[in-house]
């Protein structure tokens, strides 16, 4: 195995990245391009591991958050074509340029300084036009009446410098099942009716997109020229409303060891604030993540791991660097030995959806929470093919 520290680790299998691949790729007309969304780290996972073997498999286009994570990719030897989702400094304009970065314009004030900055420099960026039909976060507010957004974005579509590529809108609540089914639908359909009245002044977009991972799954119709797959390219998925989940593999599982075991009497304060106390003799396994890690303080006698495919509870407050684990009933754990925090371990699995469960979050949160001092080991068919250490960086293995 590559060679790192064995405290806590992250384990990202690539087969299941590519298996998902395949699965989301054939799920989706071959004429529909497809953008893989890689942002935050590649959801916890390590963007340019996974970028890089999306690459490989034939990736169309990825996006990122911010001009830093386009960069990154750049670096790492991404050669496919990268949008910015958010906003980036219009003094950026020529990095983008140069690092063939595509960015998203939502405002017209926002595209009027970008226009003056390529300009300025004699360059042209290629823009994806941001509608916004109903999310309420960025973008062009066009709800089916206003016509002033549309006045805008033609506008903007003559501007200087701009290069109009992409038009696309996010939608709020597509992966609600049939809660969201008429929202979604309005959301589309407001989406259309934009491009259709730009269309009638002349202004057209090679790539119109707007189906995240629930509309992915759930809304064929939404495809259009390309589609944005987030935290389906990961295994999971947006929640558990989806109508036509894929046979999606999980790409990460989060692993710990047992650095101490002690038993201790019954009526033995356990953790700080003594919240818990034993009500028997009890063995305690202490394994070394806490929050620092990524692991939330609020789990602590709610969530289990996988201690020799048996479930252990978290009994104590969990610390920054440590927790412990009630393993009076596995009289096989001993020090050294592997813990499973999500994943598999024999024929029990802790899926990354019950800790959101018991964390009231989403299995998004959960896996972006890893913390940096949490190396990921990439493994090809069972075995180590390389690490990202964020604290005692190496060198990335470009070929892995």
């Amino acid at each position: 195995m590559t060679d790192f520290l064995k405290r806590t680790w992250a384990e990202i299998n690539l087969n299941a990245i590519r298996h998902n691949y395949e699965v989301i790729r054939a799920s989706v007309r071959a004429e529909t391009k497809i953008c893989w969304v890689v942002k935050a780290d590649g959801y916890g996972h390590g963007a340019t591991f996974v970028a890089r073997e999306l690459e490989r498999m034939g990736a169309d286009w990825f996006a990122v958050s911010n001009l830093e994570e386009a960069i990154q990719l750049r670096r790492s030897g991404i050669t496919r074509p990268i949008l910015i989702l958010g906003y980036t400094p219009p003094s950026m304009a020529e990095k983008l340029c140069e690092l063939h970065i595509s960015q998203t314009v939502f405002s017209l004030p926002y595209a009027m300084e970008l226009s003056q900055e390529c300009a300025r420099l004699g360059v042209a960026l290629p823009i994806h036009v941001k509608v916004d039909t109903g999310m309420s976060r960025l973008g062009f507010v066009y709800q089916g009446q206003e016509h002033d957004a549309i006045d805008a974005i033609e506008q903007v579509c003559q501007m200087k410098g701009l290069v109009p590529e992409g038009i696309f809108t996010h939608f709020a609540v597509s992966d609600e099942g049939d809660d969201g089914q008429a929202f979604t639908m309005a959301q589309f359909h407001h989406f259309l009716h934009a491009v259709a009245q730009l269309e009638k002044r002349g202004i057209s977009f090679p790539i119109r997109h707007c189906a995240n991972s629930g509309a992915t799954l759930d809304y064929p119709d939404t495809h259009l020229d390309m589609v944005r797959p987030g935290i389906i390219a990961y295994g999971l998925l947006p929640s558990q409303n989806i109508r036509h989940p894929l046979p999606l593999v999980p790409a990460m599982e989060l692993k710990t060891i047992i650095s101490m075991l002690k038993t201790v009497d019954a009526n033995t304060p356990v953790s700080y604030g003594s919240c818990f106390v034993t009500e028997r003799p009890t063995s305690l396994a202490t394994v070394p993540i806490g929050y620092a890690d990524g692991y939330p303080r609020v789990l602590h006698g709610r969530a289990d791991m996988l201690v020799c495919g048996k479930r252990a509870r978290i009994v104590g407050r969990v610390c920054m660097d440590q927790l412990m684990l009630d393993v009076t009933d596995i009289p096989n754990a001993k020090a050294g030995m592997t813990v499973t925090i999500f994943g598999r371990d024999g024929d029990l699995m802790i899926p990354v959806d019950e800790l959101a469960a018991h964390n009231q979050t989403i299995p998004y949160e959960m896996v972006c929470l890893v913390g940096k001092r949490v190396p990921r080991i990439y493994l090809r068919d069972g075995k180590a093919v390389g690490q990202l250490n964020y604290i005692c960086p190496a060198v990335e293995e470009p070929n892995v």
